[in-house]
């Protein structure tokens, strides 16, 4: 039997690289669309209820390119498919600034999200096959540099927004600079002809055990990034009383620790294993949401919010990374399922949080994180190669 195709070839830094750019890219242009909302609410006179309508239509486009991009990556390869998702993410970048009506917003998001989605899976998918050549934990390096693009879009989208450029030249001059970066990064992708031999012995999705697994891990854990990202700053000014300086807190340290602990998830991942690694970031997020909802002031609380980031900061790549492993399906097509659910959880959440709200309080509902957390404890062992 002949060896796989990763053990015979050095590990391809190029490659690495390239994926690195393709999610910085993705990162950055986050970061640099997000700052620039405000601006862009105020120039169309829109409301705060119009706004959310408006902005419903990234997660609307997200639906629609993850799966596309899945379908995509299994036809023509992951690497046509991120080089021209990421050009069209560049592209569609500008696009919010151009709208002239709440409905037109609607419509740009919904451009801008299909190609966000699809770069995110078709990247993933390059992320696997860079893993896989390297034959050791690399993934979460990945997802580490895509903080770091955000924290970079929205450092710098904010101090052009604060010398007063208009959104229009903002946003089309970064989908400009990323979209040179990506046409620089394109060429040292791996090639289809890489991935042609699981496209030929994994032609068909057969649905296991294993997928729905991972897929509920990546649900519980997006659904609990959701939760924090959108309820902490609530929390900690309705129910601890923090001031309006301490109640974003909460939300840096969840941040901060969770773009920590993936610089250092490689790491772990290579020491401890996919199926520890999972049931450390589960107890420990777990841990975390429970202290902060203990009732004993801001500093346990904000403290708590930093260890949930640090629990759920590796579990979204290691999921990626076990998924890429899966000798049942396509890549792109199993990465695309499990990052649906993931997506699905992320948007469910906040409002599944407000709702309970409404009935328990903010503290009652907020726990679900830790029962979240208690989840992907259980489902840990679907790692296991």
């Amino acid at each position: 039997m002949s060896q796989p195709v990763a053990s015979k070839l050095h590990p391809p830094r190029a490659a690495r690289l390239a994926v690195a750019t393709m999610f910085f890219v993705a990162g950055a242009g986050q970061g640099n669309w997000v700052v620039r909302i405000p601006d862009v609410q105020q120039s169309l006179g829109l409301s705060p209820g119009a706004l959310g309508v408006a902005l419903f239509g990234l997660p609307l486009g997200l639906l629609v390119g993850v799966p596309a991009s899945g379908w995509a990556s299994v036809r023509w390869g992951s690497r046509s498919v991120t080089v021209v998702a990421a050009l069209g993410y560049c592209a569609t970048l500008v696009l919010p600034s151009l709208a002239w009506s709440g409905a037109t917003l609607l419509a740009a998001l919904v451009l801008f999200g299909i190609a966000s989605g699809s770069l995110d899976v078709a990247m993933n998918t390059q992320a696997v096959a860079v893993e896989a050549r390297y034959e050791r934990p690399i993934m979460s390096s990945f997802h580490a540099v895509f903080s770091g693009g955000g924290l970079a879009g929205s450092a710098v989208g904010g101090a052009v927004a604060a010398f007063g450029v208009g959104p229009f030249f903002h946003l089309a001059s970064a989908g400009l600079v990323l979209g040179a970066m990506v046409a620089v990064a394109a060429g040292r992708l791996l090639p289809a002809t890489v991935e042609s031999r699981e496209r030929e012995s994994r032609r068909r999705l057969r649905p296991s055990w294993r997928m729905l697994a991972l897929g509920t891990i990546a649900f519980c854990v997006l659904m609990g990034e959701g939760a924090v990202a959108d309820w902490s700053a609530v929390f900690l000014r309705q129910d601890v009383g923090a001031g309006a300086a301490l109640a974003g807190a909460g939300f840096a340290a969840f941040s901060l620790a969770m773009a920590g602990g993936r610089l250092v998830g490689d790491v772990l991942n290579a020491r401890l294993g996919a199926v520890a690694l999972l049931r450390l970031g589960g107890a420990v997020a777990g841990a975390g949401m429970a202290l902060a909802l203990v009732p004993d002031g801001a500093a346990l609380s904000i403290l708590g919010f930093g260890l949930v980031g640090a629990g759920l900061s590796t579990l979204f790549p290691t999921v990626i990374g076990a998924a890429g492993r899966m000798r049942d399906a396509p890549t792109g097509t199993v990465i695309a399922t499990i990052t649906a659910l993931g997506y699905f959880g992320f948007l469910a959440g906040p409002p599944l949080i407000g709702l309970l709200a409404d009935v328990a309080g903010l503290r009652a509902a907020l726990s679900v994180v830790v029962a979240l957390a208690l989840l992907v404890v259980a489902f840990a062992g679907s790692a296991r190669d």
